[in-house]
């Protein structure tokens, strides 16, 4: 009787044994799961900066490289974020450190834009109770969120200085001005109250255009009406409102071939200001006379397609992926004047295309042509 007890306790502890292991590792199955959800690398490391436990997010950080059993330094092939690392782990204490890393080599085997990641590190120290020291590390990649932060300060800092220089010019003429000497010639006057003006209105045109892109880009969708209206007399509305410039440098705006009857849905003042800033900008980047802007717009099978296409000087191919971001400016040809505007005339038209869900891209060759194309959704 007491050997078959012994036995049956024997046997019932092998089965209880058996259900715990089935129970640890459910549990566990369940935890790698859960934690292969996270959207954030995240990491077990033990007092000798090892990793035990690597989640998926983490093991697609290093393009799939065999994480568990490594140390951190042979992890990350980054020495700025391995120390970081090492850093927040050795000392077993709560804390978080950001990250940017300038080189071309980044944890996820890619080059950012401009050569530029951040990541966030958050580590903190796990009960023992009485096993080894654990440290759990989450690993954040912040980069849009960097990015969109300089690109903040970018813009109150290029804002800034495009306000400074007429500023400063006006507030230089009208020191002039109160010289007695100066109100005594009318002439002279005349011309220092002129420069005042024209650099008035280029103040008056950043502040309204800063205005206008912050509002599109402000965390709510811009509201657009919704009309429709011709292609047509949209781009004869701007060629009138620009016809002094056009007549100044000599140039020639063709719009022959927008058909009359080419209509398109959509808020026509954020059309108008596309049109606008796109031929202008060809006549402010080619100041030189000879200059021929056509204008062209067709229907297509999903919608329609306008492109603005001039025969200037061009855009070099290196400045071509940056000419849609704010104050961006193509290093003028050595022929040109320097270039005045905002440097935030082509921002605001993708904005706008791209709040009637359209696209543009911009094609050039050097010295020969120069198009903008855009491609518009039929509207409902």
């Amino acid at each position: 009787m007491l050997i078959w007890q012994t036995r049956q306790h024997a046997s019932d502890r092998r089965v209880q044994e058996k259900r715990n292991r089935a129970v640890r590792k459910e549990a566990l199955r369940e935890r790698d799961q859960l934690l292969d959800a996270l959207g954030d690398a995240f990491l077990l490391v033990n007092e000798t900066s090892q990793i035990v436990f690597a989640n998926e997010c983490a093991r697609q950080i290093v393009k799939g490289r065999r994480l568990k059993g490594r140390s951190i330094m042979e992890a990350f092939l980054d020495d700025q974020l391995s120390v970081a690392l090492l850093k927040c782990i050795r000392t077993k204490k709560p804390m978080q450190e950001r990250v940017v890393l300038h080189s071309t080599y980044t944890p996820l085997g890619t080059v950012g834009e401009n050569g530029v990641s951040a990541w966030v590190i958050d580590a903190a120290p796990l009960e023992s109770h009485g096993g080894e020291g654990l440290t759990r590390v989450v690993i954040r990649d912040v980069t849009n969120e960097y990015q969109a932060d300089q690109v903040r300060r970018d813009f109150v800092a290029n804002a800034s200085h495009e306000l400074r220089t007429p500023m400063a010019i006006i507030n230089g003429y009208l020191e002039n001005l109160l010289d007695d000497d100066v109100l005594e010639d009318p002439k002279m006057a005349r011309k220092f109250l002129s420069t005042m003006r024209k650099h008035g209105q280029r103040i008056s045109r950043l502040v309204e255009d800063m205005l206008v892109i912050s509002k599109m880009e402000s965390g709510s969708t811009m509201v657009l009406k919704n009309e429709e209206f011709p292609v047509r007399a949209c781009v004869q509305d701007v060629v009138e409102r620009l016809d002094s410039m056009i007549i100044q440098q000599q140039a020639k705006v063709l719009i022959e071939t927008v058909p009359e009857d080419l209509r398109i849905h959509g808020d026509r003042f954020y059309w108008t200001q596309i049109i606008f800033n796109l031929i202008e900008n060809a006549l402010k980047q080619n100041p030189e006379t000879d200059l021929t802007i056509e204008v062209k717009a067709e229907q297509t099978d999903g919608g329609v397609c306008l492109s603005v296409c001039d025969n200037g000087v061009g855009i070099p191919s290196a400045d071509l992926p940056y000419i849609f971001k704010r104050f961006y400016r193509v290093e003028k040809h050595h022929s040109q004047r320097e270039i005045k505007g905002t440097g935030l005339g082509l921002s605001i038209v993708r904005r706008a295309i791209e709040a009637h869900g359209g696209e543009i891209k911009a094609t050039s060759t050097p010295g020969q042509k120069t198009c903008f194309i855009i491609t518009i959704p039929t509207g409902d």
